[in-house]
């Protein structure tokens, strides 16, 4: 089992039971819904086939629902498109027409395009850029006036329907959170998604806003996680903020990659691993990893590094988009970055491997209970040889800070809570199991150790090493480690009951 999880993207191309269940035995911890596309009776139906394929594979998978946030488009265009040209003025309307060219030679604008964005001639200034379809068309801003836009085309080409709208040096008007995103949260929860991604984060309010409407509407035993997804440059300037207001974040190196100069995401996506890693948030890197096995069936060399060297920058999980949404190879996708993972994971953890340890830049909070006993699990269960850490936790916070210092030794998360135990699926190196049991320090224990056993995590007359929070009722707190023979986890002898771990 390899310890670096596996995100997907669920479209035309995976949707059916087979398929899924076929991806989920290669190797996928979480089913992504992406809400650019697909109604809610699209989505309510591909979560129960989600669901399906997890009972009957016996693997938890947790299900994502990735919001589409402000994503600004061009409207409608003729024909197959509109050819733009470098030099050429063109104009941007707000008006819903349809894109054409202007054939008069004395015109003073060559083509003529719609915007879905309303606010734009506000938000944009002259000598500003505008980029179209990914980055691969760019305008200058000449000038502005109520609802159109004057451009001078810099990178001229093919422009269709509906292509995406960038602008990197502009601070927009538009909220992070759109009318369209309330009602796809809401179906959301309603129907019990384990994690919530935000898109186009901009500052730590946008996640306090998302979290508070849920905790006003929220009604389950656990709320869905958030993750911020970090695609705009002014997110760059306040990441900090953001981490800490988010569960996790999502290095998504798209439209990122369109916002800020494409030279500068190695970089970026270096530092937003390792913030997250010192912060315990898991952090999912994005976007093209296995792009080219959309249409082959075997990665480019290129793209298998791309999949590596994030594994060594420390990425807790990786993530198939139209790899696996609409590519012609889902299965061989996900099975293909899973092979890449083991080899990595196998030099990673092998003794020689130590230097190679993503995280050697996790920095140890001795302040802080939890972490402290984290850290000292980890040491102690390599240094014995241990066959397992187990941790007792409800919330997960306790197997995430285990997991935080990346052991060698593997982490076996043992929750009362199925959607718990399914949003650990998204942390490095965790397997999380369902515990049949509350109660008693004793009783939590023995049975986190049972069920270990059960899944042939470990065996009697192996050395564990055990974590838990004893008798202090704080949500989170790890105080207790405990060094175990598997034979003997029943005759433990602890002061009172368990907090809520």
């Amino acid at each position: 089992m390899i310890r670096t999880k596996i995100v997907c993207t669920i479209g035309p191309a995976s949707r059916d039971p087979d398929t899924l269940r076929a991806m989920v035995n290669a190797g996928m911890d979480i089913a992504r819904l992406n809400f650019s596309h697909g109604d809610h009776d699209y989505h309510k139906g591909t979560m129960e086939f989600v669901r399906q394929v997890s009972q009957e594979t016996g693997k938890p998978v947790g299900i994502l629902v990735d919001l589409q946030g402000p994503k600004m488009r061009v409207g409608d265009m003729s024909d197959d498109g509109v050819f733009i040209n470098q030099g050429e003025r063109i104009q941007l309307t707000m008006h819903p027409i349809i894109g054409h060219r202007v054939e008069e030679d004395d015109a003073e604008f060559k083509a003529v395009i719609p915007v879905q964005y309303r606010m734009l001639p506000r938000d944009v200034r002259p000598g500003e850029h505008i980029l179209l379809d990914d980055g691969l068309l760019e305008l200058q801003v000449l000038e502005t006036a109520s609802s159109q836009i004057a451009c001078e085309v810099v990178v001229g080409g093919l422009l269709k329907s509906n292509k995406g709208l960038n602008l990197p040096n502009t601070r927009l008007s538009i909220p992070s959170i759109t009318e369209k995103d309330w009602l796809d949260l809401d179906f959301a929860l309603e129907n019990e998604a384990d994690w919530i991604a935000l898109s186009f984060v901009r500052v730590a309010e946008d996640v306090h806003r998302l979290k508070s409407y849920i905790g006003d509407n929220f009604v389950s035993e656990r709320p869905p996680m958030i993750i911020s997804k970090i695609e705009k440059p002014e997110a760059l300037e306040v990441i900090d903020e953001i981490i800490d207001a988010s569960d996790g974040i999502m290095v998504a190196r798209g439209d990122l990659g369109i916002e800020i100069p494409p030279e500068k995401v190695p970089l970026v996506q270096k530092k937003l691993i390792r913030a997250c890693n010192n912060a315990g948030k898991p952090v999912i890197t994005a976007t093209q990893m296995l792009d080219s096995m959309i249409r082959n069936p075997r990665p480019t060399r290129a793209e298998a590094s791309d999949v590596a060297n994030a594994i060594l920058d420390g990425t807790d999980a990786l993530m198939l988009s139209g790899e696996t949404a609409a590519g012609k190879y889902p299965v061989e996708a996900v099975r293909t970055m899973a092979s890449i993972a083991f080899e990595m994971e196998q030099a990673m953890l092998a003794p020689e491997g130590r230097g190679w340890r993503a995280p050697a830049h996790v920095s140890h909070r001795s302040d802080d209970v939890t972490d402290a006993v984290s850290y000292s699990t980890c040491e102690t269960a390599e240094s014995l040889g241990a066959s397992a850490i187990i941790t007792a936790t409800s919330s997960g916070r306790t197997a995430r800070s285990v997991a935080r210092y990346r052991p060698h030794t593997r982490v076996v998360a043992v929750t009362p809570n199925a959607i718990t135990q399914r949003q650990l699926m998204l942390t490095w190196g965790i397997m999380p199991l369902l515990s049949k049991v509350a109660g008693e320090a004793q009783t939590v224990v023995r049975d986190s150790v049972a069920r270990a056993v059960e899944a042939g995590l470990v065996k009697p007359g192996d050395r564990v090493v055990i974590t838990a929070g004893i008798a202090n009722n704080l949500p989170g707190q790890t105080n207790v480690m405990l060094i175990e023979q598997v034979e003997d986890a029943g005759r433990i002898d602890f002061p009172e009951s368990p907090g809520d771990q």
